[in-house]
């Protein structure tokens, strides 16, 4: 009985086969590599105080591109600044000035604490407004014992940014805050500072104040901005403006109706934290230095009608700085998305810039604080209910196309069509997201390698087709019914190697391949039954929902096992047990063994294929940082599953076919033993020869290894396999020869020297034919301990009553004690003779030689180990072999017949035919 190492809670074993020699498989599994890096949670944010010298700083935040070095904040700085590290602030990408990096912000207990009149905060530009608070909370000895991490203790406590001016008096006087704006949790602080200075005369600071009392107070300030009109619409306008580019939300205008002005939908607690850092170029270039501030004004104004005749009024200066949001310009040396249709008009923006090569959607999410997960790193926020927390993915690399992918459960569509798997992205592209955003992907560095026109915009624009194609034309890519139908027959009839279906139709599909392969219908190439499914695997992996290939993995590899068990049964049921079977010719291996052979053939490409897609959806996973996501993590384990299942088939199908090998061979070794091929009048036949050469008791062994090699041959078995298949074949060859080798020697006299020449001579024809056939090495390697044994025995008589016991140790050490003994003791001298007392074993030997096996254990065969590295399947290219796409042309007929049964008998039509050209 095979046996392997199988997972626990595994798929039931197929049915014992009673072999007549103990054979067992060890068939590890190939454990599938995680790929990608894990990077560890640093705390991106270290303090000190004004009273005590500052901490080394920690590694910046995860998380950093593959190959990329990980430097502390001074080994940044002199490294380059900005221009040195990744985490470049988005202000220097737009106007190229500014020193990034990190920085020190002084945070005032605004009376919350007694001593030092602030602690100062190291910050990187990606250290957020929480961060910052938990760090001072620390600093101060406000946590209570709970630790600078407690969330209970940072929810308290809220980062404020306040504009105020010194009171009169001497040195300055005390401070007095008149305006004051919570940072949410969210924001970059570092960045805020940089965005906006505060006018002459006013002073700015970062204060740690409760959060209630700090939202009472943010509430006064703005009412009171309002009731003086002073400097209110520009505090309002830089207020928004320094939430949106440091993450964290704009807050809107309060108008009537509106009440204090907080956004409504959770609470007014917090305000939209999950814009994005790198929000867009327009807002960005709204922070550009004071004195353009009177051009864009003019050119703002010039683009009202009648501008040009009409005479400058003073206007409020708020109108002009909304006035100025409006003129975006794109930029022209990276890939940004054009907002077409948003969600809230107050927080969306119009451009959104991609600052790294992949960019991600998303809705963001918080990180725990107690050590679990982080939060998904997302680059652009979106605050839609129907966005997930990670939502899309776009890679945007320097050289086209740019690629699309959506998150697991992500509504995505791509030019109108639900987008399930890895797309193409070109410039004039329509992507949403979710049921609220619709954004045009554009690409400033393809010039014009772009479409003419839009994928969908239609073909015709403003004249519709005549007749009822327009009414079933699809809307989304301008082709009529006629057109579709071409390109319909087209693909029915193509050799390209794609096998479109739906999830529904999975089921019938897999079976119909499975059968026509089991039962042998057609004219398929070997490999034909593997390339079939694993274009339904692709097809699955590049089409279908992220988690339909696990479930299809695991089906299919469920009907090989049933096919493969129907086969093997009706081979066991043809030879019962304990029947003499008569010895199988070649041809009659050849019918018995061809169905086996073929699935083991198949079973293993198909193996290596969908090991490579298990790997290609982890490499995504990791890069993607989802590798400890539940959903995903239960796939893995259905494609395990899946695998072991198709371990399982290889090892089944590799145990039957050396089972019926060895039963016949069993029958025709014994010949090699008692053939003489010294007859008369005969030639030996010299290397290379023919198998009608060989002398007539070599000619059935060799039949049997000469049918195997070829059926291997014709079924495109695996290198690997076949070897492994005739080193088995060659183990048990030896080990019978062997057994009756020492069998013979004791009842009657067989060890004589004429004997052994006639045994040497016929293993010498086998060797030298399988060296012919290119299996030489393997053939040597196996028989080794035989040949040593007849090698023994052919040393001429008088030079073994030479020798001792220690000498013929040393020229023979295959040969245990025991089977050296048995040799000697029962060699013919002759009449009369016994063996000499030089071939007595030393005392040291004794027990050796009484309690050793002078057989050979059927066991000790090297264990099967499946092959590794790619499928030898080509699914790419035109399909050239015309047995082959007969039957991919069948099957697509047959899912179109499945699609049409769906419909309602006065819409069913067959399928379309090419026009002729």
């Amino acid at each position: 009985m095979l046996s392997g190492e199988r997972k626990e809670g595994g798929s039931p074993r197929f049915g014992k086969l009673h072999l007549p020699v103990g054979l067992w498989i060890n068939s590890p599994r190939k454990q599938l590599a995680k790929l990608g890096r894990r990077w560890p949670s640093a705390a991106s944010v270290k303090s000190s105080s004004s009273d005590t010298g500052s901490r080394s700083s920690e590694p910046l935040p995860p998380p950093p591109p593959p190959h990329v070095e990980l430097r502390r904040v001074g080994a940044v700085k002199a490294a380059g600044g900005a221009s040195g590290s990744r985490a470049k602030r988005i202000s220097q990408l737009f106007r190229g000035s500014g020193a990034g990096g990190a920085g020190v912000l002084k945070i005032f207990a605004a009376g919350l604490a007694s001593g030092a009149n602030y602690k100062s905060v190291l910050a990187t530009e990606r250290s957020t407004a929480r961060e910052l608070v938990a760090e001072a909370l620390e600093r101060y000895g406000l946590t209570g014992g709970r630790g600078a991490g407690d969330s209970g203790c940072v929810d308290a406590y809220a980062l404020c940014d306040a504009l105020g001016r010194p009171a009169a008096g001497v040195g300055g006087g005390e401070w007095r805050a008149e305006h004051l704006r919570v940072l949410a949790d969210a924001e970059r602080p570092l960045l805020v500072q940089d965005l906006w200075r505060a006018r002459p005369g006013w002073a700015r600071r970062f204060e740690l104040r409760g959060r209630e009392e700090a939202r009472r107070l943010e509430q006064e300030a703005f009412g009171a901005a309002d009731a003086d009109g002073t400097n209110a619409p520009s505090w309002r306008t830089q207020k928004n403006r320094s939430r949106a580019a440091s993450g964290g939300a704009a807050l809107a205008s309060p108008g009537p109706g509106s009440g204090s002005g907080t956004p409504t939908g959770s609470g007014g607690k917090e305000r939209s934290e999950n814009l994005s850092l790198r929000r867009s170029v327009s807002e960005l270039s709204l922070q550009g230095r004071r004195r353009r501030q009177q051009e864009r004004r003019q050119q703002a104004l010039s683009m009202a009608p009648g501008a040009a005749d009409a005479q400058m009024v003073p206007t409020d200066p708020g109108d002009f700085d909304q006035l100025t949001q409006c003129l975006i310009q794109a930029p022209s040396n990276r890939p940004y998305f054009l907002l077409l249709q948003g969600y809230q008009d107050a927080q969306d923006f119009v451009v959104y810039v991609m600052t790294r090569e992949q960019h991600v959607f998303g809705r963001g999410g918080p990180s725990s604080s107690r050590g679990g997960s982080p939060a998904p790193y997302v680059d652009t926020f979106l605050n839609a209910p129907d966005i997930l927390p990670r939502h899309c993915t776009v890679r945007a690399g320097p050289e086209p196309p740019a690629m699309v992918r959506p998150s697991r459960g992500a509504p995505v569509t791509h030019n109108g069509c639900l987008l399930l798997r890895e797309a193409e992205l070109h410039p004039g592209d329509l992507l949403g997201l979710g049921e609220h955003f619709l954004f045009m992907y554009k690409d400033p560095r393809a010039g014009g390698s772009g479409p003419a026109r839009p994928p969908w915009l239609p073909a015709r624009p403003g004249a519709a087709p005549p007749g009822p194609g327009w009414a079933f034309s699809c809307r989304l890519c301008g082709r009529g019914l006629q057109e579709r139908g071409e390109a319909l027959a087209a693909y029915l009839d193509g050799r390209e190697p794609v096998l479109r279906f739906r999830p529904r139709e999975e089921e019938a599909l897999l079976g119909e391949i499975v059968r026509a392969a089991a039962s042998g219908a057609g004219d398929l190439p070997p490999l034909g039954p593997a390339t079939l499914l694993a274009l339904c695997v692709q097809h699955s992996a590049r089409e279908l929902e992220l988690g339909h290939l696990p479930r299809l993995l695991g089906r299919l590899a469920r009907l090989i096992k049933e096919a493969v068990w129907v086969t093997s049964s009706s081979s066991s049921r043809s030879h019962p047990e304990g029947v003499p079977e008569v010895p199988l010719t070649p041809e009659a291996v050849s019918v018995e063994l061809r169905p086996l052979i073929l699935w083991m053939a198949n079973t293993t490409e198909l193996l290596s294929f969908v090991q490579e897609k298990v790997l290609e959806m982890e490499k995504e996973a990791d890069q993607e940082g989802l590798s400890s996501d539940p959903q995903l993590c239960n796939d893995l384990e259905l494609c395990d599953e899946a695998l072991a299942l198709l371990d399982e088939v290889i090892m089944c199908t590799f145990q039957q076919s050396v089972y019926y090998l060895t039963k016949t061979l069993y029958s025709t070794l014994p010949a090699l033993l008692d053939s003489n091929p010294f007859t008369a009048g005969a030639e030996l036949p010299g290397p290379g020869a023919e198998l009608e050469a060989m002398p007539p008791g070599l000619r059935p062994t060799l039949g049997v290894f000469q049918a195997a090699l070829e059926l291997t041959s014709q079924c495109e078995l695996h290198p690997d396999l076949v070897s492994q298949t005739f080193g088995y074949l060659f183990f048990f060859s030896n080990a019978s020869l062997l057994n009756s080798l020492m069998e013979r020697g004791q009842g009657r006299p067989f060890y004589q020297w004429s004997r052994a020449v006639q045994i040497r001579t016929n293993l010498d024809l086998v060797l030298d034919w399988l060296q012919g056939a290119g299996l030489g090495d393997i053939a040597t390697e196996f028989f080794r301990k035989l040949s040593i044994a007849v090698n023994l025995l052919c040393v001429p008589r008088t030079s073994l009553l030479k020798a001792s016991w220690s000498s013929l140790r040393t020229d023979y050490p295959t040969l245990t004690p025991a089977q050296l003994h048995h040799l000697l003791s029962h060699y013919q001298l002759g009449p009369g003779r016994g063996p000499p007392p030089a071939w007595d074993p030393p005392p040291a030997e004794r027990d050796a030689v009484d309690t050793g096996d002078i057989f050979e254990s059927f066991s000790s065969h090297p264990p099967l180990i499946l092959p590794l590295g790619s499928s030898r399947l080509r699914l790419t290219g035109p399909v050239t072999d015309d047995a082959l796409h007969r039957e991919l042309r069948r099957l697509r007929r047959l899912l179109w017949d499945l699609e049409q049964q769906e419909l309602p008998a006065n819409h069913r039509h067959g399928p379309p035919v090419a026009a002729t050209p």
